[in-house]
């Protein structure tokens, strides 16, 4: 019979040694299907099987073709007529007819080749810019969704670490409720902030998960999800560029330059172009030949193009407004990366200099007064939240500063930079 002056241990305390000890077992870091990736690799992996740059260098491609097309000369033209047969009287047969073969070709005035030419070249060397803008943006969603994974994966790190705190901390707590020295609903408190510890580690890995497929779609997926090795953040540039050589305004640009070439094209295309024809004619009736000559030209009476050259006006208008708010939004975009670039920097020095020292001096100070029954579980429990607190800001922190990087290199990327 046990002594009436022992203390009895929580009935629950076995049972959670034994159940967070199974938890334990199951929070092994690690992926049977993870692939160790760079952020080099993702960015070359990407390049080569992105369906959006495809796409954009099947434009480039067909820019080039109408290019060519729009080199060539009108074809000639082979006529044969006949006439004076098949009639009445003298003209039953075949005897008297008459039958012309002609070659004909048009000719076009007022420069339309030269300005067909001039707006294809302009369409080429937008869509090649296109691509540089496509190449860019991709490069920025990768850097974006590979820093995101890589701070998921942080934060997974972080979860389990938190759970074997919390994990140690209940079972100093079950040993000082077994002591006598804490009431038992300081074991079950410090049971449930363990709990609480695995449901972070779950959510933790599920967001992991998520950002990995994301990471992965940028280059087609696969079974195996990528794993960031390491937060690989570039240095931010530090040369500052003219906005007007920032790349999307380039392209603006070049779009302005090829609604201009348009409207140049199309004022040609109200100029009529002469056809002029040769060929011989053979009399049946007399067995002579003679020589036919004709030319013909439209006559601008009722279409002149009027429309299309309103139409390429209008639309060169609207180039020349986009391109001034594509310089507007270089500016801005450039200093709002430079403004975050500052903010996170800021950030990330404080909490690594000053506030995760801190925040881990107050555990240790509480554990130890906790221990030494100085200091109740919730002091520990509120120094714990606010260390966990302050090592998740700087997980942010630094995906931040990633971030801003990215959007800064975006930003201040060139047409030379971007091929």
């Amino acid at each position: 019979m046990p002594s009436p002056n022992r203390r009895l241990p929580h009935p629950a305390a076995g049972a959670a040694a034994i159940t967070l000890a199974a938890i334990l077992a199951m929070l092994a870091p690690g992926s049977a299907f993870a692939e160790p990736v760079t952020l080099a690799e993702a960015l070359s992996r990407a390049a080569a099987s992105s369906p959006t740059l495809a796409a954009a260098e099947a434009d480039v491609a067909a820019a080039v073709g109408r290019a060519q097309q729009a080199g060539f000369r009108p074809n000639p033209e082979l006529g044969l007529e006949i006439e004076n047969f098949a009639g009445t009287g003298g003209f039953s047969g075949v005897d008297d007819a008459e039958s012309t073969l002609s070659v004909g070709q048009r000719f076009e005035l007022g420069g339309k080749r030269p300005a067909r030419e001039r707006a294809a070249q302009a369409e080429v060397d937008a869509a090649r810019l296109r691509l540089a803008v496509a190449r860019a943006d991709l490069e920025q969603q990768v850097r974006d969704a590979y820093a995101e994974a890589y701070a998921d994966s942080r934060r997974v790190e972080l979860a389990r670490d938190q759970f074997m705190r919390a994990d140690n901390l209940q079972t100093i707590a079950t040993e000082l409720v077994d002591a006598g020295r804490e009431p038992p609903l300081r074991a079950l408190r410090a049971r449930t902030a363990a709990l609480e510890a695995v449901g972070r580690v779950r959510a933790a890995e599920a967001e992991y998960a998520e950002a990995q497929r994301a990471l992965a779609a940028l280059w087609g997926g696969g079974e195996e999800l990528p794993e960031p090795t390491a937060a690989e953040t570039p240095a931010a540039p530090s040369s500052v560029i003219d906005p007007a050589s920032a790349l999307d305004v380039r392209l603006a640009e070049a779009e302005v330059a090829t609604s201009v070439a348009v409207v140049e094209r199309e004022r040609t295309l109200s100029r009529p172009d002469v056809t002029v024809s040769v060929g011989a004619r053979q009399f049946r009736g007399t067995d002579d030949t003679a020589l036919v000559f004709g030319a013909s030209m439209p006559i601008g009476l009722f279409d002149r193009n009027q429309g299309n050259i309103v139409a390429a006006n209008a639309e060169r208008t609207g180039a020349e407004a986009r391109r001034n708010a594509a310089l507007a939004g270089a500016i801005r975009r450039t200093r709002d990366a430079q403004a975050a670039l500052r903010t996170a920097e800021a950030q990330l020095a404080f909490l690594e200099t000053q506030a995760e020292p801190e925040a881990i001096e107050a555990v240790r100070i509480a554990r130890e007064g906790f221990s030494a029954g100085r200091f109740t579980l919730l002091d520990v429990l509120d120094a714990e939240e606010a260390l966990n607190t302050v090592q998740a800001d700087m997980i942010t922190a630094e995906l931040e500063r990633a971030q801003a990087v990215a959007a800064l290199t975006r930003a201040t990327e060139t047409e030379g930079s971007a091929q």
